[in-house]
């Protein structure tokens, strides 16, 4: 069952705490559609290189969605875009979609038990990211309350943009890890209500020290308050790309979002893959692939772009681009969301680098 009293009259009001539930526009997302409409950009907002900027979005092409029955992809086999188009967009100019969660899934709490619920079963919090059908790990939690399994205290603290566990049977101090089909567990500070199901996910709860989670916050915080102080605009302060040719470092990049992925998120949102097209759109780089995966050996589904090149430095072999972003001295920012499905909300950093495995 779900302690609703922190969060039923959330949407009118503010708790204890001061924080306040909106379900359908948070205060990053309001700042991000003001910014939008707004004032022109600032100067000063401009990469090192001084890059004009003038971000474009590349349309859906006229017959939508690449799907795995498409005639332009062909089931289980790659497809590789590269950008700019012909049209001089930053974007594939037939983008695919991955397959909705369907199948039974299964959360494990450290301490209280395993439990299941069915994908189909499950509704997002935060309908501001994800499209109908598509949801994050906490909707999965949420949907083990409702079903009876455990007993759940949460709210929604806008100045962190998250929604943050309170108490599992009356227990607090939970932090989630989680992995995809064909990966491995690993230690990530990324928010539960933005992080992506897909079928085949295993993720559990554990307890975490008092100090960890303080730090995993103040991250937070310091994020939506780097947004505010942009005026909604999401403005990272570094962005490196580590290439066989040498070191690249971008200050100050303004990230506007491409919509890439619209069968998962939102229009509007602005995902780790956007950081990437934004330099490039605005003249820093000169040519990028983007290749859709249906699966990579074991892994199935994988359903996402991978970046297979910037300029020169193009994946071969076991060699290519993998990513981390977030906010320093924390660790836990390098993990296995792919970029083009993680929710950007206003980092410290971004690195692009190339490793041989």
């Amino acid at each position: 069952m779900i302690d609703r009293t922190r969060t039923r009259d959330l949407n009118t009001h503010q708790n204890e705490a001061g924080e306040v539930h909106h379900r359908d526009v948070t205060r990053r997302r309001f700042l991000q559609l003001l910014a939008g409409g707004g004032a022109a950009l600032v100067a000063g907002c401009a990469p090192e290189r001084e890059a004009t900027l003038n971000p474009t979005t590349a349309p859906a092409p006229p017959g939508g969605l690449a799907t795995p029955t498409d005639p332009r992809s062909t089931p289980g086999r790659p497809v590789s875009y590269s950008l700019p188009t012909d049209a001089g967009a930053w974007a594939p100019s037939a983008p695919h979609a991955g397959s909705l969660p369907s199948s039974p899934g299964t959360v494990q709490i450290r301490g209280i038990g395993e439990f299941t619920f069915e994908a189909d079963e499950v509704e997002t919090l935060r309908p501001d990211i994800f499209q109908p059908g598509h949801f994050s790990l906490f909707d999965a939690l949420v949907r083990v309350a409702e079903q009876g399994n455990i007993t759940l205290e949460y709210h929604f603290s806008e100045q962190m943009d998250t929604h943050v566990i309170d108490a599992i049977n009356g227990e607090g101090g939970w932090w989630h890890s989680a992995y995809y089909s064909g990966g491995w567990a690993e230690p990530n500070v990324f928010r539960m209500d933005m992080y992506p199901y897909k079928n085949g996910t295993l993720f559990w709860l554990n307890k975490e020290r008092d100090q960890r989670l303080t730090a995993i916050y103040d991250s937070f915080l310091q994020e939506v308050t780097r947004l505010e102080n942009n005026g909604g605009r999401i403005i990272i302060p570094e962005v490196t790309i580590r290439s066989p040719s040498g070191n690249t470092l971008f200050r100050d990049v303004l990230v506007t979002p491409h919509d890439v992925r619209m069968d998962v998120l939102q229009p509007g949102v602005v995902t780790g893959l956007d950081a990437i097209l934004s330099l490039a759109e605005q003249g820093e780089l000169s040519n990028l692939k983007l290749t859709w995966y249906e699966r990579i050996g074991s892994a199935d589904p994988v359903d996402s772009y991978w970046l297979e090149q910037i300029d020169r430095a193009e994946a071969t072999g076991s060699c290519g681009f993998v990513y981390e972003t977030g906010v320093r001295g924390l660790g836990g920012n390098h993990i296995h969301i792919p970029s083009d499905v993680r929710v950007t909300v206003s980092p410290e950093y971004a690195l692009w680098f190339w490793i041989c495995l």
